[in-house]
């Protein structure tokens, strides 16, 4: 028996699917295509009659499915539980939340950890702890969703500086000099362009002007400098705070975290929203998040395998005449520019029946007119499905005139 709703409801559910027909007819709208079995570089999606490569993962190192990533969690699982019912600060804490609290402050170098449910919580939770009313926020334009949200429950001032724009960035530290703190905020990578932030030279501004620096490092942990030990190990500087995430390169669960001084770290434990209000991170995906650094701890080769891919791929796009964005070619964020949203949707729908699993962004993840196809490259990629790859790109390309 279908419901009756109020005028008021039935006016509502007709504004929804204006909006949702309005993102259809821009080719803008998200579909979800269903995996069907394990996160890997072979997957099987719901609707096609074989596996198909996976080049839109952030399982950069291809440890999401690694056995014994998947050991590991299955053991917490049994010696642990399912789950703690439970914030941390009520009895939600176990030994293992700390050793991996732990483990990932020993990871960065840093005095200290706090997980969290995602990292998006993290940066949700930080910057109303940090700052007040007498500090100022200087953030990069194009920061993640996640910090932009962060940064609006902060009732400090805030200045967005231009895109990795120094003399900007100078600019508004000067601007905000009577402030009490001044914090610059910035991405690591950029997840959309696969930009590098230069973090030497803004340390170099950073302790020019007497300010903290903060950096999410969410698609570089793991992965990027010569021990994936991130941005900061890749092209130098000294981040103060450093926010990052268990979901992505290292294993590809759940989970993020703060790493920083000790003394930020328990003010966080005390005030930070999202860590008082949400419940504990699951025994098993800690489990498998222990099992991950002990890895890249003991052997950094995985990430000399994800070079060689990287290299071998930006390098043939090239030579075939697409634009890869980016402005660090050691990095597996390769977004190859089309400039149409339904262009770049159509390419991923040729693609896919080629074989190669990657997706299509538009506005407003991205600006219009820059609509790309994001490919992530991993270590578990063989040369193979790279030249794979390369070549489903360049059948695709010619037919839909790209190229």
């Amino acid at each position: 028996m279908r419901r009756c709703f109020s005028t008021a409801t039935n006016y509502f559910e007709i504004h929804l699917k204006n909006e949702l027909a309005g993102i259809k007819n821009a080719g803008t709208f998200k579909t979800e295509r269903v995996i069907q079995g394990r996160q890997g570089v072979l997957v099987k999606v719901t609707g096609s009659d074989k596996p198909v490569i996976n080049f839109c993962a952030n399982n950069y190192l291809g440890l999401s499915s690694h056995p014994e990533v998947i050991a590991a969690g299955q053991k917490a699982l049994e010696t642990h539980g399912a789950g703690l019912s439970s914030v941390r600060f009520i009895c939600g804490t176990q030994d293992i939340h700390k050793e991996l609290e732990q483990k990932i402050a020993q990871f960065h170098g840093t005095e200290d950890t706090i997980l969290y449910a995602a990292c998006f919580d993290a940066n949700g939770g930080i910057f109303e702890v940090m700052t007040g009313e007498q500090d100022s926020i200087i953030s990069d334009e194009l920061n993640h969703a996640s910090i932009i949200d962060g940064i609006r429950l902060s009732k400090a001032k805030r200045l967005r500086y231009k895109h990795l724009d120094l003399g900007d960035l100078e600019s508004k530290l000067k601007e905000a000099e009577d402030s009490r703190f001044r914090l610059i905020v910035t991405d690591g990578v950029f997840s959309m362009d696969g930009d590098v932030a230069p973090l030497g030279d803004i340390t170099s501004l950073a302790e020019k002007y007497n300010a903290l620096l903060f950096i999410d490092e969410c698609h570089a942990t793991g992965f990027f400098g010569k021990t994936g030990r991130g941005t900061a190990e890749a092209v130098g500087g000294r981040p103060d705070v450093i926010n990052s995430t268990l979901g992505k390169a290292l294993g590809g669960s759940m989970g993020g975290y703060t790493t920083g001084p000790k003394p930020l770290i328990d003010l966080l434990r005390q005030r930070s929203r999202p860590y008082l209000f949400s419940n504990s991170l699951a025994p098993s995906i800690v489990g498998s998040s222990i099992k991950v650094f002990d890895l890249l701890m003991n052997d950094s080769s995985f990430i000399g395998s994800l070079q060689t891919n990287v290299s071998h791929f930006r390098k043939s796009m090239a030579a075939n005449g697409f634009t890869i964005l980016g402005n660090d070619p050691t990095h597996p964020i390769c977004p190859v520019l089309l400039g149409d949203a339904k262009l770049a949707a159509t390419m991923a729908d040729e693609l896919l029946k080629m074989g190669i699993y990657v997706i299509g962004f538009s506005f407003p993840v991205v600006p219009k007119g820059k609509a790309r196809i994001r490919v992530q490259i991993s270590a578990a990629h063989s040369k193979q499905h790279i030249d794979q790859l390369i070549e489903a790109f360049a059948t695709v390309g010619k037919k839909l005139n790209v190229i």
